[in-house]
Parts: C-alpha cells; structure tokens; sequence
C-alpha cells in the first residue's frame, strides 16, 4: 500500500457546511479506497462574535448579513434538510452562537495527543447537535474530560492559551492561501476542493492524486 494521502481541511467548530462536508469527505475516502493522513486546520468564520451572543443563530445571520428573518430561517431549514441527508440531525433551536477561537485552541490541544480528529467530530457535535456551550472553557474542559483528557491539564492549556498561536498560524496559512470561506481542503499538497462537495467528487480527486503517484 502506497503512503496515505495528505488532506489538509480548513474549518470552523460553527460552520454548517464544515460538518456536512466531513461526512461527504469520509463517504468518498470510502469510495476511493484509498489511505488518507488528514489535519484539520483553524479558520475563524466570525472571530468578532462575543462568547455569550445575546440571540439565536438566526439573530446573528439576520444581523451580521443584514438579511430578513423570514429568509434566514429558509436558510437554517435548508441546510438542516441536507444535514440530515447525510445522517446529522441539527437542532438550531439550542445552538449557541458564540466565538469558537478556544474551540480551536482545544482541537490544536487534542492534536499535540494524537486525537484531533475525534475532538473536531466531538465539537462539531456538541454545537449543532447537543446544543452545548463551545466558546467557555469550563464546557471545553468538561467535553475534554468527557473524552478521557485530564481535567488540570486542559484547563491550563486553555486558560493560559497555550495553543493560541497555533490557531492564529492556520488563519494566516488560510489568507496566504487565499482561502475565504469553509469548509477548504488541500489534497496532497496541490489539489483545493471548496465546499461541501459530493462524496464522487472527493473520491476523484483522490484518485487523480494516487495515479499520479502511480505513474512517476
């Protein structure tokens, strides 16, 4: 078996489209076959939002978009429909909107154990479905803890930012990439795919990466 292909994802703990897009991503390295590495990486949708908003996801789009409320709650059915489509069920009715930077410092935490990838499925989980608080450290520290972390170590890292600027490099890879919006993934160093793509296209382009390989 050749080496495993590198994926890098850009992605936001608040993006609807970022989870959506994980499970379209793992449907089509199932239907390729083939041995990925992915590396999530940091990207910041709204870094301007306060950790308490005062408000419903819906609130905040109307506000930060300016669009009428009627149309973002189209908006929210819609992508509630495709979610569920691909096995996620969204309850924007207990989502809490807020600012996901500590988020992000947890997964480069859960990263330097070797378990990125299960904290991001977990965070992604607790906010668009269990309707958990992802921007305050003590629900960080305990969603962590859930997971078999220890408690005084997260709560260190967090509360001393240990991680901060590992979150603050993914963001100023993603501008110098000229990535604008999420979910993004580099594929094999060369490739970018924008978006929640379908699971063929993933698959493809994975594809076209392993013969290329094949006929150096």
């Amino acid at each position: 078996m050749s080496d495993p292909i590198k994926v890098d994802i850009w992605s936001d703990v608040q993006c609807p489209w970022c989870y959506i897009g994980k499970r379209k991503f793992e449907a089509g390295v199932g239907l390729a076959g083939l041995p990925v590495d992915v590396e999530y990486h940091s990207f910041e949708l709204a870094p301007d939002t306060p950790v308490d908003f005062a408000g419903s996801p819906a609130d905040y789009l109307a506000q930060r978009k300016g669009l009428p409320m009627d149309q973002v709650e189209q908006m929210l059915e819609r992508v509630t429909g495709i979610a569920k489509s691909v096995g996620l069920d969204y309850d924007y009715d207990h989502v809490h909107q807020t600012n996901t930077v500590i988020s992000h410092e947890l997964i480069h935490f859960a990263k330097s154990k070797g378990r990125q990838i299960e904290m991001k499925e977990r965070l992604l989980k607790a906010y668009f479905v269990n309707g958990e608080h992802v921007g305050r450290i003590p629900d960080l520290v305990a969603i962590a803890v859930e997971l078999g972390f220890d408690e005084a170590e997260v709560t260190e890292a967090l509360e001393n930012h240990r991680f901060l600027a590992d979150v603050k490099a993914d963001v100023a890879l993603a501008q110098e990439y000229g990535i604008q919006g999420v979910p993004f993934f580099v594929i094999d160093g060369k490739y970018g795919v924008s978006g929640a793509q379908e699971a063929a296209t993933f698959a493809n382009v994975l594809a076209q990466v392993q013969n290329e390989r094949d006929a150096i």
